[in-house]
């Protein structure tokens, strides 16, 4: 029987590429979203691939959405946690409030979704979470305090749950993606994204599907010796 795979953020964008690219590798896909209904509907008639609304940010969001998902789908056994957003300003600009947004729901959500989901992969002896970070968490952006925080914050929480998981044959790592071609980066004035290119060695912005091949083969069921790793996709612009 196919494993069940739930992807934060997972019908658009690079969470979209990641949503389709598990279910080609076999596995039983869904995916959450936030608001845009419109676009669920559309990725979900084109796809086959269901998608439940519900706030990352919010944990009894969480819970109520993912009892929902085990009585319709089944028990989450692969987890990517992927949705996240952006309130972006310098530290003279940045409100509180930008800031409590992008760590909740870029930092807090990896907390709800890991700890709904943790008791049935233990019991199970099997899990694969994927936690999707940034390079601007490992190597920081001008504008990005709250942004980079929160993707940093990932890299050591992966470090640290990958170690309670291990015993239970748990894996649990992240991926660190550079600037991938998608509607959020083409909003960057083309005079900035033309700067953040030249950055880039490999010459070129990233696919979506760049990514979601990372995670394809971090959640194979065979990928059971990596764990607590950070897989940097970001065409050389920052090694790590």
């Amino acid at each position: 029987m196919a494993r069940v795979a739930l992807v934060t953020g997972g019908q658009r964008g690079i969470g979209a590429a990641i949503s389709e690219a598990l279910q080609a590798a076999g596995r039983k896909v869904v995916a959450s979203y936030a608001g845009n209904d419109a676009a669920a509907e559309a990725f979900t008639k084109r796809t086959g691939i269901p998608c439940y609304k519900f706030d990352v940010a919010d944990y009894e969001s969480c819970a109520a959405a993912l009892k929902q998902i085990e009585q319709e789908v089944g028990p989450v056994e692969v987890l990517v946690n992927n949705a996240g957003i952006t309130r972006d300003a310098t530290m003279k600009r940045l409100s509180r409030d930008m800031w409590d947004a992008v760590i909740d729901t870029n930092l807090g959500s990896c907390y709800n979704m890991c700890k709904l989901v943790w008791d049935g992969m233990t019991a199970k002896k099997f899990g694969r979470i994927v936690n999707i970070g940034s390079v601007n968490g490992q190597a920081g952006q001008y504008g990005q305090v709250n942004y980079a925080a929160a993707k940093s914050g990932i890299h050591g929480f992966t470090k640290a749950l990958a170690q309670e998981g291990a015993r239970s044959q748990i894996t649990v790592n992240a991926i660190a993606p550079g600037y991938v071609d998608t509607e959020m980066v083409r909003a960057v004035p083309p005079d900035v994204l033309e700067k953040i290119v030249a950055r880039i060695p490999m010459g070129r912005l990233g696919r979506a599907y760049d990514i979601a091949r990372g995670v394809v083969f971090l959640t194979a069921d065979d990928a059971d010796f990596i764990t607590g790793s950070t897989l940097s996709i970001n065409g050389g612009q920052h090694m790590y």
